[in-house]
This record gives structure tokens, sequence and C-alpha cells, in this order.
């Protein structure tokens, strides 16, 4: 062989190396653990469309509700494929120890990829019920022990509500809902009184004047959303900070440079006006982050709620 054939077959020899490591190299999967509507939803399809087009490939978004999020985390898992990553919210998964005695999945499967926002969370009930504030609704549920059903979209604002309730002696039940965006309408009918939800779900209803919004639970007041926060309420043990976030799978073996990648990606993603807007639009904070952000962010919440769980009496069953 010539050194000029040599050099040809080297050169492509290498190309093909470089391009075997590329990602994405095939169209990728987010798997969502929220049905359409949601605020990780939305979310979801204005990084995806963006992504797209950066990457080349198509970025599909796939909701899988149910389960408190256990149905697309294994799908995820069960893909074995470092093009399908599960996104939504990480309060899921935090709170998976103390809902399951036995975890459906390995948690140490789970391997934070970036941090993409944080989903504003607000407290509605139905405007009928001609409730004026928080504290409004906590006195009327005292004096009417066990007449106050409420809701939430995942385990950990299941305990973080449960124990404050608990803390104010109040008597509630809580109803349980496959899908978040269901509870609207019996929120509406009064059929519950009380839902802490991502603001994108009770949107159209609160500005329709179904259904009214009482506070947000966030630590800080949320732009364009003429909400308090709980805390200045007086009620600072109902803080929480929505965390959706992109995690793969460990046995899907994606590349620490895909990981990056994906990270620096999202940052550049969140700097554009529209997403900020649109994120805005539905109460999400612009949070984007790296690998090592997300997990110092997951670290938080689960101290969070192991302080929440001390309300309650629960200690993690499963780990």
């Amino acid at each position: 062989m010539t050194r000029i054939a040599l050099s040809i077959a080297l050169f492509f020899g290498i190309a093909l190396g470089v391009q075997a490591q590329t990602w994405p190299h095939k169209p990728v999967r987010m798997i969502l653990s929220l049905g359409p509507g949601s605020g990780a939803d939305i979310g979801a399809r204005l990084y995806a469309d963006r992504l797209t087009k950066m990457w080349g490939q198509p970025v599909v978004v796939e909701n899988r509700p149910g389960g408190d999020g256990v149905i697309a985390i294994n799908a995820v898992i069960q893909a074995k494929d470092d093009h399908t990553l599960l996104w939504g919210p990480t309060a899921n998964f935090v709170g998976h120890p103390y809902s399951f005695d036995k975890l459906p999945y390995d948690p140490k499967e789970l391997v934070p990829v970036a941090r993409v926002s944080g989903t504003v969370v607000t407290l509605g009930v139905p405007a009928s019920m001609n409730v004026n504030s928080l504290k409004d609704l906590l006195a009327q549920a005292k004096q009417k022990q066990g007449s106050l059903n409420w809701t939430t979209a995942v385990t950990m604002t299941d305990i973080i509500l449960e124990g404050f309730l608990k803390t104010q002696g109040i008597e509630a039940a809580h109803v349980r809902y496959k899908q978040p965006a269901e509870a609207v309408n019996d929120l509406v009918s009064e059929r519950i009184q009380l839902y802490s939800s991502a603001y994108a779900i009770v949107r159209a209803q609160a500005q329709s004047g179904k259904v009214k919004l009482l506070a947000v639970q966030a630590r800080h007041r949320v732009p364009g959303l003429d909400l308090p926060t709980v805390a200045e309420l007086g009620y600072p043990g109902l803080n929480f900070e929505g965390l959706v976030a992109i995690l793969a799978a460990r046995s899907s073996n994606l590349s620490t440079e895909a990981i990056a990648r994906i990270g620096a990606d999202i940052k550049t993603v969140s700097k554009e006006p529209l997403i900020a807007e649109r994120l805005a639009s539905t109460a999400q904070l612009n949070t984007p982050g790296d690998a090592a952000e997300l997990a110092a962010s997951i670290d938080e919440q689960v101290k969070q709620l192991a302080e929440a769980a001390k309300l309650l009496g629960l200690k993690p069953k499963a780990q």
C-alpha cells in the first residue's frame, strides 16, 4: 500500500471512529413521567424542538404517566439505550423510598444528566367555596374535621402537604389520581377542596375564575404571577421547589461526553428569550444546570423530604 493510500485509509478510519462516538447519532427519546398539559410536558416539548435543530436528530417526547413516575423510570431503564432519557420531576423518585416497601427499580440506575427548570407549584381551591386565603381554608378545615379532600402531583408533595396538615391539627383525606390533570375537574366541582399542583395544570381554570389560587410554594415570588409565597403567609413548611431534570439509566452507558453536551446545550437553549418567556408563562423558573448542579439539587430535596417525613413519623421503607 502506498503512503498516500495508507494516509487515506488512516484518515477514514479515524473519521469513522469519531463518527461512531458522536452523540446523538439517531433519534432521541425523552420519556416523560407526567401527562400532556403539565408544566414539565410543556417545557419538554419546547426544548425538544430546539434540541432537534441543534443535534440534527429528532427529539421525541413520550408521555408515560402513572405509577408515581415508576412507569417512565422503568421504560428508560429497560430500554438499555443511551438515546432514551428520562425527563420529569425529581420529586417522583426522591419520594419513592417512603412510598414503596421495595423499590420496583434499582435507584442506582438513575444518573443525573442536566437540570432544566423549576416548576412552580401553587395551592388552589374551588372558586365556588368562596375561600379568600389559605388561612380561611385552614380555619374551615379545623372547624369541620374530615371535610377537606386534597391531592398533589407527586409523592414528595404528598408528604410535605400531609405533614403540614398534621401540624395544623387537621384531619383530611388524600385523594390519588393517575394523572395530575384529571384532578382539575374534581377541584372545580368541589370533589376535592385543595390541590397542590404545577401552575400549568390549573392555569386555564384559574384564569377563567373556576379555581382560586391562594399561594405559590416557591421560596420567592414568581414574576408575572400575583400570588404570595407560603412563607409570606406564615407557613414556610409548605415550601417546595419543583425540580425538572433529565436523567439517564446507568446501564445505557451514556458517555460522559454526551452528558456534558446535553447539560451545555440545555444551558444554551435556556438563554433564548422565547424559552424563558414560555417557561415563565407556565410559572416555571428558568434554572438550567449541568450534571453536578443537578446532583446537588437532588441532595437538597432528599434532605427537605426527610425533614417533612419526620412530622409524620415516616422513615424510608426501601433503599
